[in-house]
């Protein structure tokens, strides 16, 4: 036959002992209090012996230090495992009902919000990034090689095919590094180099009732000098206005006009006005040629070369 002293204890037994401790959990103030001295069990034996008695329940003395015995060693407590990844998983997982519809749509606008910043931000910032890189790789250097071959078709005279050579080769230094602003410089003015050497037209003093063929100005410079001008019109061949840029001598000022002011000097300025006074005929108003092909107006006339864009 088997010992069945050492078996485990009652069911009823353990009941009691979780009561017990159960007892012992509730009566903060009593386990505080009989816990402090040495003998803290055989106290805390006595006074859980009064509580129950007062309740009725005899309770055995081994009843009682099974009690007291799972209460220290903590064995009727519940002690929560602590936070780790597959806890926090499984309760997320758990959970999913209450916080997914709001996961759901704050993922939704998220995806809205992202796609309106790809379409009205990145996606306009890559294609003008894409569009400069290929301005700056393809259509610039052609643009620049035409506009340089244009210039040496339009002319044989060696200045402007010199200052043709330095507009190409700094516009496509400028390309390669990346530059866009200094290698569209360099091509428009390739653009006009090779336009005003294909300009043709004519230089005439404007001669129509009402208007002023020559103006004279007083110098800020010198108050007691005079300048003489004669207010000239560039032509083509059939009397159609030319622009051509003119700087002015006064203020530095560049412009395209088809009318400026010529200087020319003092006797010149009279002849024409005499010329003028007689019967309001201007006999000889042509008083330059440009040519196509090249930079120069030759003058019919001497003229210091000074402009004015205003009188």
């Amino acid at each position: 036959m088997p010992d069945t002293s050492a078996r485990a204890p009652a069911l009823d037994e353990t009941m009691m002992a979780m009561d017990v401790v159960d007892t012992i959990r509730h009566a903060d103030r009593l386990v505080e209090r009989e816990l402090l001295g040495a003998d803290r069990q055989v106290r805390l034996r006595e006074r859980l012996r009064e509580i129950y008695t007062s309740q009725g329940i005899e309770v055995a003395d081994h009843v009682l230090d099974q009690g007291i015995l799972a209460l220290e060693e903590k064995r009727f407590a519940y002690a929560p495992k602590g936070e780790g990844w597959r806890r926090s998983l499984a309760v997320a997982w758990a959970t999913r009902g209450r916080w997914g519809r709001f996961a759901a749509a704050g993922l939704g606008a998220l995806v809205l919000l992202y796609g309106a910043y790809w379409f009205t931000v990145v996606a306009p910032q890559n294609r003008e990034a894409a569009a400069i890189a290929r301005e700056l790789q393809q259509d610039l250097p052609r643009a620049l090689r035409a506009e340089y071959d244009r210039v040496l078709v339009g002319t044989q005279e060696a200045p402007p095919r010199a200052e043709a050579a330095r507009l190409l080769a700094e516009g496509e230094a400028a390309a390669r590094a990346g530059r866009l602003a200094d290698a569209r410089a360099r091509r428009d003015a390739l653009a006009d180099l090779a336009a005003r050497l294909a300009a043709a037209y004519s230089v005439r003093i404007v001669n129509r009732p009402g208007e002023a063929s020559a103006v004279w100005r007083v110098p800020a410079a010198n108050p007691r000098a005079r300048n003489y001008y004669l207010v000239v019109e560039a032509v083509d061949r059939d009397g159609r206005p030319v622009e051509v840029p003119i700087t002015s001598e006064e203020d530095g000022r560049v412009a395209r006009v088809s009318r400026w002011g010529q200087r020319v000097p003092e006797a010149v300025f009279e002849r024409v006005r005499q010329d003028k006074l007689a019967d309001g005929i201007i006999d000889q108003p042509v008083i330059g040629q440009k040519a196509a092909g090249s930079m120069d107006t030759r003058w019919t006339v001497e003229t210091s070369g000074g402009a004015i864009l205003a009188w």
